[in-house]
């Protein structure tokens, strides 16, 4: 009878007394009487070892009926990319105006798709500038179960719940909105990342360069929000073509959540011609632009701002300041690499 109960451990003698209570052995630590097991192996498991036996059956008779899509079906269930999943993948040329990476992320969606006929997904009522539609594809809808363009509605704490559902059942699905509604999210994107489950979140309207849009909309501490929850995978692409790299990394990711952080403006195509390919992408972070000998200095950019990085390296390296430039689209991703490898992009 003290507030003490609410937090503070009973103590041996309040458990002897709550277990008098409720007519249990009050002298027993962690009793589990012999009929309850006897229980559950006479109703659940032998009932789940008959409905095991009746679904394994069934699936054998439909791959036998169906070979293309029960070989679908049993890569989906074991989280398996099919094979040429990313051929369609295209490079994009080099471009000083460029587009934004929310952009590229729509052609690259759209590029993907026809390879990947479990990836599903949409927005919380926001598809037009999260250009996340997939091009001719229906509407999931109550008469139409093929589509695979979600309509969430303004709900995003519960589309990124459901999200977490569709991702168990071994889709992979992705959901899209405003970078700043991730506060809706958050809760639903850490049990994500608790759950182990490779769920995709395309985030847009990045960061302060927004103009219109007007203070509500200028996500400042987001950023640092996201990267601070354990095992999210928080990927900012720097161009068109690292959109499209961080695209094939965070499908190669099997436990884990990524946010994909795209931008609302325009930001140039990298001259891959001059600079590292963009596959570097693939270890999270690489060297783009490297000076002769040893750097005096490491500029590492991510997102909109690799482009400046490039700029201040130009500057520097007028000035005699021998400057490396480092694209690091995703932390979590560099952290996984050999000591060696992250040693030889950012020395000690």
């Amino acid at each position: 009878d003290t507030h003490g109960a609410h937090g503070a451990p009973l103590g041996a003698d309040e458990i002897k007394l709550t277990k008098e209570a409720y007519g249990w052995p009050a002298d027993e630590s962690f009793l589990v009487p012999s009929e309850v097991p006897e229980y559950f192996n006479e109703t659940l498991a032998k009932k789940g070892a008959s409905l095991s036996q009746d679904w394994d059956e069934l699936f054998a008779k439909y791959k036998k009926q169906f070979a293309k899509e029960g070989e679908q079906l049993s890569a989906l269930i074991a989280r398996e990319l099919p094979a040429g999943w990313d051929s369609g993948i295209k490079e994009f040329p080099a471009d000083a105006k460029g587009m934004a990476t929310r952009v590229s992320s729509g052609k690259v969606l759209n590029m993907l798709a026809p390879n990947l006929a479990w990836m599903v997904g949409g927005s919380a009522d926001l598809a037009p500038s999260t250009m996340t539609l997939l091009d001719g594809q229906s509407d999931f809808a109550s008469g139409d179960y093929s589509g695979r363009n979600m309509h969430f509605g303004i709900r995003e704490h519960g589309m990124a719940a459901a999200l977490n559902g569709m991702a168990l059942s071994g889709l992979r699905p992705y959901g899209a909105t405003f970078f700043v509604f991730t506060d809706y999210m958050r809760p639903a994107m850490r049990l994500s990342s608790i759950m182990h489950q490779p769920v995709l979140y395309v985030l847009t309207h990045d960061s302060i360069g927004l103009g219109e849009d007007g203070p509500t909309h200028q996500p400042v501490e987001h950023l640092a929000a996201c990267r601070a929850i354990p095992g999210l995978y928080v990927f900012r692409p720097g161009d068109a073509n690292e959109v499209a790299e961080c695209y094939r990394a965070i499908m190669n990711l099997r436990q884990n959540p990524a946010a994909l952080v795209l931008s609302r403006q325009n930001v140039p195509t990298l001259d891959r011609g001059k600079l590292s390919p963009a596959s570097g992408c693939a270890k999270g972070g690489y060297v783009l632009s490297d000076c002769k000998g040893e750097p005096d200095v490491i500029v590492i950019g991510t997102g909109t701002e690799l482009s400046l990085c490039l700029q201040a390296q130009e500057r520097l390296t007028a000035e005699g300041v021998a400057t490396r430039v480092v694209s690091m689209p995703c932390q979590e991703l560099f952290d996984d690499q050999t000591a060696e490898y992250r040693e030889s992009v950012i020395p000690s």
